[in-house]
């Protein structure tokens, strides 16, 4: 399924200069790697160290540059890379907007992103754990951000496992892949402020702590269950939805 996701990146020259943003241990940028891009053309960056020590352990990424950083203060010049790519890693950011102009701005003229990630699902329980858990954005906003951020020619391609299928139909979760093309070089037309201050203090509060754990609990749950219906589900009843 990653080969798949990361096929609109179109990683078809062994020449161009991928950066893989939030890229953490590195699942993605094998990934790169595997499409023919050498080790040496591509740059992972992520904001954990823990992550990164693991990703710089892996064989297959010698070679790889490996940076500490902030998607949404990439620390690149303008016009760097061909290529960008991030997976996974879009629900955890504050500001998604701003993180997706930093994309346009690291991007050569004539090159594309690629942000792989979730979709907000529709089914009420689905949609319940969704926005108690983390950031999922909606088919929509992915389209607006890569617009906004100057990008055009946008994209969106639905992305699975093949048993998967009617998964929107449903309203449940499922993953896309966005892409878009930098039309011109230089820095992207979407104007930001300056970026907002995290808090990095901790809610000791141990009720809160209790109730995200039995969210986190029932969402597990509710995950790991879910994917097995949908495979039976499959093989007893199959249509020909689309994903």
């Amino acid at each position: 399924m990653r080969e798949d996701a990361l096929k609109p990146a179109m990683l078809n020259d062994p020449k161009l200069k991928v950066v893989d943003v939030g890229g953490g241990t590195g699942f993605c940028t094998l990934g790169v790697v595997a499409a023919g891009i050498p080790p040496e053309n591509i740059t992972l960056m992520d904001q954990s160290p823990h992550q990164l020590a693991k990703a710089k352990a892996k064989p297959a990424l010698k070679g790889v540059t490996i940076l500490e950083g902030d998607a949404e203060d990439l620390p690149f010049p303008t016009d760097t890379f061909d290529r960008y790519v991030s997976a996974g890693s879009i629900e955890y950011w504050p500001e998604p907007q701003r993180g997706i102009r930093e994309a346009y701005r690291v991007v050569k003229e004539g090159g594309l992103a690629c942000m792989i990630g979730p979709v907000h699902p529709t089914h009420p329980v689905s949609r319940f754990f969704a926005d108690a858990w983390m950031l999922f954005p909606k088919e929509e906003e992915y389209i607006e951000w890569f617009t906004k951020a100057g990008f055009t020619d946008v994209k969106m391609t639905r992305i699975g496992p093949k048993w998967y299928r009617g998964v929107r139909r449903h309203g449940l979760i499922m993953g896309c892949s966005v892409t878009g093309i930098k039309p011109k070089a230089g820095d992207s037309p979407l104007v930001m402020g300056p970026k907002a201050e995290v808090s990095g203090k901790a809610n000791t509060n141990p009720f809160t702590f209790l109730l995200r754990l039995l969210l986190g609990t029932a969402a597990g749950f509710y995950y790991f269950v879910l994917p097995i219906y949908m495979y039976v589900k499959n093989l007893v009843w199959p249509k020909n939805w689309e994903m």
